[in-house]
C-alpha cells in the first residue's frame, strides 16, 4: 500500500505506461498531469537544498531544456512521456537519442510504490537486505542465523542458503565482493566469516558442507578484549575489507595478505557505521554513537594520526551512512530521527563546539524520542540539509541514495521504526512515497540498480518488493503475527 503526505491511499496506482493520459498531455498546454510526480504525491517542500549538489542532482536527472520547451506554453518539469518521445523522434536535442540524464528524467518517475509482493518469510527478525551491484542477486540476513541469496533473475530463487557460524546475538552486516563470488558477514564478535557463493551448493552450513573461513579482526594490542563488528564493507577492487566496531574502533583487512593492516581507534564511542568514500579506497568515511562523522584519509593517516576531518550536525549517535560515491557527498541516519546530508569540504580539523543542553535522558534502544527535544539544533550543524519524517528507534536503520542509473540520485530513502519506507526528495526535502505494509520496524530496504524495484525487510520476518507498475500479482497480505521484543542492537 502506497500512502502520500496528504494521507490519500492508492491501491490501484493505475500508472501503466500504455495509458499515458495520451489526450491530455498533448493538448493541455504544458500542463502535465501523469504517474508518480503528480496530485497525488505531496508537494510540500522541507526546504531547497541552495548547494552545489542541487545542480549535481540536476545535471543527472533533468531532460534536454529543448525538450522541456518542446510544447507551447511555461516550462514545466516533469516532462511527460509522450513529449520525450516526440522531441526525441523530432530530434530536439540535436543528439537523436536520450542522454543518460533524459532517461533519469523518465525513470525516476515511476517510483517502486506498488505491491508488495512476497519475496520470503522468515520466523526471525530482518536485519540485513541488499542488491548485488548488477541487481541480480539479493542478500537478506536474518537473527535466526540464516543468510539468504536470491537469484533475482531466476524468480528470486534461494540461490544459497547459508548458516552463519559463531553467530552472537544476530547477523549485524553482510557484504558481496564486486566480482560477486564472496559473501563477508559479521556478528557482535572480531571475527569477519567469508563464503563462497560461487559454488553449486545451495546449503551452505558452516565448516559442514562448506568452509566459512574466519577473519580475525582483533589486534595484538587490544588485550584480547572481545568486540562486536556492526558495520562491514568490501573496497571497490575486493582486496580490502573495511569495519565498524563496538570498541570505538575502524579495523581494514588486507584479503590478500590475510592480515589486518590498519586499526584507527576512532571516535569515543560505538562505531555503528563504515563506508568507503569511492572506488579509490583512500577516504573513509565513519559514524558513530559520539554524534560525530568522520573523514579519513589513508594517504596521510600514519604521518598525522588523526582524521583528515569532523563534521557535526547530529544530535544523537549516527545509525548508518551511505556515500554518493563521488568522494565529497554523503548522507547520515541519526537517533536524533533525521537524515543529513554533507558535504566533506565543510569539515573541520576538529570538534569547536561541544553539547552541554542535553537536559534529558533517553536510550533509543526502548524509549520514545523526547518530544523537547524535536526542535533542538546543533549549534555548529555543518551539514547541507536535514530531512525528517521517519523514525529511528531500537535498532541501526539503515538509508541510502537512490540509484544513479534509474533516478540520478535524486532521491533518499530509508527505513522506519514506525514499520514503513520513506522516500524523500534530495533537493526539496520533500516526503514524496511511504510504503506501508510491515508489522515490525524496517531496518533495511534496497532499491534495485537498474529497475524500479525496491525491496524492504523487517523485523516482522517478511521479506517483500514494491514495482512499478506492478505484474499482475496479488500483493502480499498485512502480517498480523507477533514479535516478540528483546534486547536491541
Amino acid at each position: 500500500m502506497f500512502v502520500t503526505d496528504s494521507a490519500v491511499t492508492i491501491d490501484e496506482m493505475g500508472y501503466a505506461m500504455s495509458r499515458l493520459e495520451i489526450e491530455s498531455e498533448l493538448f493541455d498546454d504544458g500542463n502535465v498531469t501523469n504517474e508518480a510526480a503528480t496530485s497525488n504525491r505531496s508537494k510540500k517542500p522541507l526546504h531547497n537544498v541552495d548547494h552545489e549538489i542541487a545542480q549535481l542532482t540536476n545535471l543527472r536527472s533533468r531532460p534536454h531544456e529543448r525538450l522541456c520547451q518542446l510544447m507551447p506554453g511555461k516550462q514545466k518539469l516533469p516532462v511527460s512521456p509522450v513529449k520525450m518521445l516526440a522531441g526525441r523522434e523530432g530530434n530536439y536535442s540535436g543528439r537523436g537519442r536520450f542522454s543518460s540524464a533524459d532517461c533519469c528524467h523518465m525513470l525516476s518517475r515511476y517510483l517502486p510504490v506498488n505491491g508488495p509482493w512476497p519475496v520470503d518469510q522468515m520466523k526471525s527478525r530482518a536485519y540485513v537486505s541488499q542488491f548485488s551491484a548488477d541487481g541480480s542477486l539479493f542478500v537478506a540476513g536474518f537473527q535466526g542465523s540464516n543468510i539468504r541469496i536470491y537469484n533475482v533473475d531466476r524468480g528470486w530463487k534461494v540461490q544459497k542458503n547459508i548458516l552463519a557460524k559463531s553467530l552472537r546475538w544476530t547477523v549485524t552486516d553482510t557484504s558481496l565482493s564486486p566480482d560477486q563470488h564472496y559473501l563477508v558477514y559479521t556478528s557482535m564478535s572480531p571475527i569477519v566469516h567469508i563464503v563462497n557463493v560461487g559454488s553449486t551448493a545451495t546449503e551452505s552450513l558452516a565448516n559442514i558442507t562448506e568452509i566459512h573461513e574466519g577473519l580475525d579482526f582483533s589486534a595484538a594490542d587490544d588485550g584480547g578484549y572481545s568486540f562486536g563488528i556492526f558495520s562491514v564493507k568490501f573496497s571497490t577492487d575486493g582486496r580490502e575489507l573495511v569495519a565498524g566496531s563496538n570498541d570505538d574502533s575502524i579495523y581494514v583487512y588486507d584479503l590478500e595478505a590475510n592480515k589486518l593492516s590498519l586499526r584507527i581507534v576512532a571516535h569515543t564511542a560505538d562505531v555503528n557505521t563504515v563506508t568507503f568514500a569511492d572506488e579509490s579506497g583512500n577516504l573513509i568515511y565513519s559514524g558513530s554513537d559520539d554524534n560525530l562523522c568522520k573523514v579519513w584519509d589513508r594517504r596521510c593517516f600514519v604521518a598525522k594520526g588523526k582524521p583528515a576531518g569532523v563534521l557535526m550536525g547530529h544530535l544523537e549517535g549516527i545509525t548508518f551512512l551511505d556515500s554518493r560515491g563521488d568522494g565529497r557527498y554523503f548522507i547520515s541516519n541519526g537517533k536524533d530521527q533525521t537524515i543529513k546530508l554533507w558535504d566533506i569540504r565543510k569539515m573541520s580539523p576538529n570538534t569547536p563546539c561541544n553539547l552541554d543542553f542535553r537536559n534529558y535522558e533517553w536510550d533509543y534502544r526502548w524509549m520514545d524520542y523526547p518530544p523537547q527535544a524535536r526542535d533542538l539544533k546543533h549549534p555548529c550543524d555543518q551539514s547541507v540539509a536535514t530531512y525528517k519524517g521517519h523514525s529511528v528507534l531500537r535498532t541501526l536503520i539503515r538509508c541510502y541514495f537512490s540509484p544513479e542509473y534509474s533516478t540520478g540520485q535524486k532521491y533518499i530513502y530509508t527505513g522506519s521504526h514506525d514499520s514503513h519506507v520513506y522516500i524523500y526528495d534530495l533537493v526539496t526535502g520533500a516526503q514524496v512515497a511511504v510504503l506501508k505494509h510491515h508489522t515490525s520496524p524496517v531496518r533495511d530496504c534496497s532499491w534495485h540498480p537498474h529497475y524500479p524495484m525496491l525491496v524492504s525487510s523487517s523485523w516482522d520476518g517478511d521479506v517483500v518488493r514494491w514495482g512499478f507498475p506492478g505484474n499482475g500479482e496479488t500483493p502480499a497480505p498485512v502480517s498480523k503475527k507477533r514479535i516478540r521484543r528483546r534486547y536491541y542492537y
